[in-house]
């Protein structure tokens, strides 16, 4: 089939002499300063923190900012908010659904909710996590690259994702900073 397809050389000039690069990268490992990544875990905590504040100020009160019905109730019952998509629980208040909200229908609780979201995103998702998966022998992170699991032809990597980590913001190059590719020892 490679033959008629005419994916021989790619076969041998690509693929298969990636795969050695590909399991010498899964064997050297990323550096991970765990020292960095406790000191931006209790800078985002405490963004974390400030951010439920600010929301509690708008509103008045304390509320469950994680509670997708006390969110609803709050936006659309209490504050009178367009309804956003409807979904089997009531209506929908996820990123994308606040995000089109505040541009169409500006209102502080939503601002207050999306950087809370952001902030806790990146706390939760990176900053607290990928120290957990640090290699007590090596002291790396060991990610899984692979080369046939993207349906573009492109390479994804798993246990982490390394390539979500975010890179438009500080805190996500703040992220990568702690988290970089170094020589195997």
């Amino acid at each position: 089939d490679l033959e008629r397809r005419g994916a021989t050389r790619l076969l041998h000039e690509v693929e298969l002499p990636l795969i050695c690069v590909l399991a010498g990268m899964e064997r050297a490992g990323n550096a991970a300063d765990t020292d960095h990544f406790a000191a931006m875990s209790a800078s985002l905590g405490g963004e974390v923190k400030a951010a439920e504040q600010s929301a509690y100020a708008v509103v008045g009160r304390e509320f469950n900012l994680g509670s997708p019905k006390q969110l609803q109730e709050l936006l659309f019952n209490e504050l009178g908010l367009p309804k956003t998509k409807r979904i089997k629980t009531g209506y929908t208040t996820d990123h994308n659904a606040l995000v089109q909200l505040a541009t169409t229908d500006p209102h502080p609780i939503l601002d207050a909710l999306i950087g809370y979201r952001e902030v806790a995103k990146l706390k939760n998702t990176y900053v607290d996590t990928l120290p957990k998966l640090v290699d007590k022998g090596t002291g790396r992170i060991h990610a899984q690259f692979n080369q046939l699991i993207a349906s573009t032809g492109r390479l994804s990597s798993q246990n982490p994702n390394v390539q979500n980590i975010p890179i438009r913001t500080e805190a996500g190059r703040e992220i990568r900073r702690a988290f970089v590719a170094a020589p195997e020892s």
